[in-house]
């Protein structure tokens, strides 16, 4: 399949599938059912064709593989497209989780359901975009255009706060996001090109790369979320849809630390340097505090939300420590957190479905009744937590060891997540699963359906997967992170050599 443009299918098939549902009628039980069964059915031929970008992925090549180019706006900016071994699996899940979100969303839906799932595969295909794309244009347009369809989901179907929770969430990545297109031009300006492949070889200015990078980060930390802007993210969680959580902690938040990789560390190495340490201070204080904020919640969701603001904590030390393992251990926390906290969101879904409230107070003893959910919510609580065995262990293992190297003194501190992570997951837990089961309306409740079981047990098996057998990750990302992390080291090399030499 060499000669197939595999890279555009993939994206695109989302949009063909949106395309087709514009042209049907759902206002009828039949006309649902076909609207779900082609939703489904493109996402998971979406996902397959995927898998097959893994299949023909070459491990050892450190480069840019199924790459397309083609012109598209004047001025050498270009369609241009491609993977390595970073992008790639960031690729893989976003067409995974897509058919998990489908099938979340069969009975909780209930209204518009046609325009649910256009909006739905329009935020696949402009995901997926984000992560190919080779032009710097071109990237910032699918990380924009990604806003859309995420207010819209959130704006019309969530809960009873759900205007002002989309509002919240557009505004705030628009802002950072205006100043990041500033910088996009001033890097055309500098280098002549749009071409990601030319600027990663391009030498920016040591006092341009500064208001790049400050310019970058204003975009990316809003959308990891970093303290202190992460304040959108719990109100955005507790009134979107079970989908539209998914989707937001499992893809959404890995566009920052992507960005990160992608832009901020291997163009702006100087100023990624100078400003490590100012990283490394608001990653610790999202960690510490978020986690006991965490601590504190009353409502599942907005419990799960800050413990994802803590997790991308982990992540942006691991990335900012700039060695091997750090950066390794970033990208296997962000697909681990991908998995993990988008199955947490999917358990909450489940007993949403039934008692409409996330309150943990209205919940308690559900293992008497509901064994089978109880077993598959202990396994994802325990990948949050990070308990070894389990994929969580071995992001945040990684990582730590990779800061630990950076700074001692930032890593014993970040250590302290882990077990403040376990006291607000176990807490969660036995409140919701374990203790007698008292309450009437909770003893009429029925353990996972077919369709539920569907969704959960990939999860599950993932989770214990990687968590044993980390190693077809990190197999994939190998070579392209010792070329960021070589060509890094030897930027900050050159310039001390410079700087002594002056002196």
């Amino acid at each position: 399949m060499s000669g197939w443009p595999l890279l555009s299918l993939v994206t695109f098939l989302p949009l063909v599938g949106a395309g087709l549902l514009l042209l049907m009628r759902s206002d009828s039980d039949a006309g649902r059912q076909n609207v779900l069964y082609i939703s489904l059915a493109t996402t998971v031929v979406t996902f397959l064709l995927s898998l097959l970008i893994w299949i023909g992925f070459d491990n050892s090549n450190a480069g840019f593989q199924f790459v397309e180019k083609a012109n598209w706006l004047t001025s050498g900016i270009s369609y241009h497209v491609g993977v390595d071994g970073i992008s790639m699996l960031f690729v893989i899940l976003t067409t995974f989780l897509m058919p998990f979100c489908v099938l979340a969303s069969w009975f909780s839906v209930e209204k518009r359901i046609k325009e649910y799932m256009i909006a739905f595969l329009l935020l696949e295909t402009l995901m997926v975009g984000v992560f190919i794309s080779l032009d710097i244009v071109l990237f910032y347009v699918f990380f924009e255009a990604g806003l859309i369809p995420m207010f819209i989901i959130i704006g019309v179907w969530g809960g009873k706060d759900r205007v002002y929770a989309s509002y919240k969430f557009f505004l705030y990545t628009l802002l950072g996001s205006v100043l990041m297109l500033l910088a996009i031009m001033a890097m055309y300006w500098n280098a002549g090109t749009t071409d990601i492949t030319q600027l990663l070889g391009h030498k920016f200015p040591e006092g341009m790369q500064t208001w790049l990078w400050l310019a970058f980060f204003a975009s990316f930390a809003v959308k990891m979320p970093m303290w202190p802007v992460h304040t959108w993210l719990p109100d955005a969680h507790v009134q979107a849809p079970t989908a539209g959580s998914v989707i937001l902690a499992g893809i959404l938040l890995k566009l920052g630390g992507y960005g990160f990789l992608r832009f901020s560390l291997p163009m702006f190495p100087l100023a990624s340097e100078y400003f490590t340490p100012f990283v490394f201070s608001l990653s610790v204080i999202a960690i510490v505090y978020t986690s006991l904020v965490a601590l504190m919640q009353d409502d599942m969701k907005k419990l799960i939300a800050y413990s994802s603001v803590a997790h991308m904590g982990y992540v942006t030390m691991g990335i900012f420590a700039a060695n091997v393992q750090g950066v390794q251990g970033a990208i296997f926390q962000m697909l681990s957190h991908g998995i993990v906290s988008g199955a947490l969101f999917l358990c909450v879904g489940v007993v949403y479905d039934r008692m409409h409230t996330r309150e943990i107070d209205a919940y308690g003893g559900l293992v008497n009744n509901m064994p089978k959910y109880a077993v598959a919510f202990m396994v994802f609580t325990m990948a949050n937590v990070g308990l070894p065995g389990t994929s969580g262990f071995i992001g945040e293992f990684l990582t730590l060891i990779g800061v630990f190297r950076a700074n001692t003194w930032v890593a014993l501190i970040a250590t302290s997540g882990v077990i403040l992570s376990a006291g607000y997951a176990l807490w969660l837990y036995r409140r919701v699963v374990f203790g007698a089961l008292e309450k009437e309306s909770l003893k009429k409740l029925f353990d996972l359906s077919p369709r539920e079981q569907l969704i959960l047990y990939p999860m599950v098996a993932l989770t214990i997967f990687f968590g044993v057998y980390p190693a077809p990750v990190f197999d994939a990302t190998a070579a392209s992170v010792d070329l960021l992390v070589n060509n890094y080291s030897a930027a900050i090399q050159a310039a001390n050599d410079v700087a002594s030499a002056a002196h």
